[in-house]
């Protein structure tokens, strides 16, 4: 049986990363002003921060049509039996209803999975599909194990910049100069629970107690070393790593992975935004 793992550049990572995987990548869109880029390819993380730093207003969208087409054409042509898919979350995106609507028209199987988010955990369970598919393990078995790690998956965001959110629309004026004159900091949240659609989690009035609610989110969800867990950030490394320190004084035998967060996200929250997420390890 031939198949075709499928993902997008809501991994973080770019077509070339995951290709000598036999991982297909489809690039999602970043709009700006009147360009198009196609994420990770035409646009990277550096250049990605650049223009927010120009204060632009950053869109994202699906991959092109173009290039959804090239591949389910490229999957007819090499008899392709079944597409296992882990796209960026239906909540955030059309990306996956686009992906299962274009195999339904070129009758191919298609499988989808919802991590309800995006970033490190999309790009684990696809590589953990291949991996376990590699080695005849049942899909049942597959799908059991990867909803589990779907399910322990938590992600919390901590913006910076309401200004920026405040441009892109994630937040009314009002709100954001309401919030600004308070110097509220707000945790939000995003997983399975909010089905894939942004949450407050809490407002505080500082970000050492935004980093408190953390810290006591993580506990709640029972985070221990089993655990992978993410620290991403915007253009804000030092950020980064004291957040993943205050982590390591809280819970034993971790150990936080500090990465760029991805452009589709980055573009949403702004500069100086940081993002923990974490999973249950298989």
């Amino acid at each position: 049986m031939k198949i075709v793992y499928l993902t997008d550049s809501g991994t973080g990572k770019n077509c070339t990363a995951l290709q000598n995987e036999d991982i297909i990548s489809l690039p999602l869109q970043i709009s700006v002003d009147t360009t198009n880029y196609n994420d990770m390819e035409d646009l990277s993380t550096q250049e990605c921060i650049n223009l927010l730093k120009e204060k632009k207003v950053l869109k994202t969208s699906q991959p092109a049509t173009g290039k959804i087409v090239e591949l389910f054409e490229e999957c007819k042509k090499t008899n392709t039996d079944k597409i296992i898919a882990v796209p960026i979350c239906h909540g955030l995106s059309g990306t996956m209803s686009t992906i299962q609507s274009f195999a339904k028209q070129y009758n191919i199987q298609c499988i989808c999975f919802d991590t309800h988010v995006t970033a490190v955990v999309q790009e684990r369970c696809i590589r953990l599909i291949r991996q376990w598919t590699k080695e005849n393990v049942s899909f049942d078995i597959i799908q059991s194990k990867i909803e589990n790690i779907i399910a322990s998956c938590n992600t919390l965001l901590l913006p910076t910049d309401l200004q920026h959110l405040k441009r892109g629309g994630r937040l009314t004026p009002l709100a954001a100069t309401v919030a600004g004159l308070l110097k509220i900091q707000p945790v939000l949240t995003i997983n399975k629970k909010t089905s894939g659609k942004i949450d407050i989690l809490a407002k505080v009035r500082t970000y050492s107690k935004a980093v408190t609610q953390v810290i006591e989110q993580m506990k709640n969800d029972g985070v221990d070393s089993t655990y992978e867990i993410v620290v991403a950030h915007v253009d804000d490394e030092q950020g980064a790593h004291e957040l993943a320190n205050s982590i390591i004084e809280n819970f034993h035998n971790v150990n936080p992975i500090i990465i760029p967060l991805c452009n589709v996200v980055a573009a949403h929250t702004g500069l100086g935004c940081k993002a923990i997420q974490y999973f249950k390890q298989n």
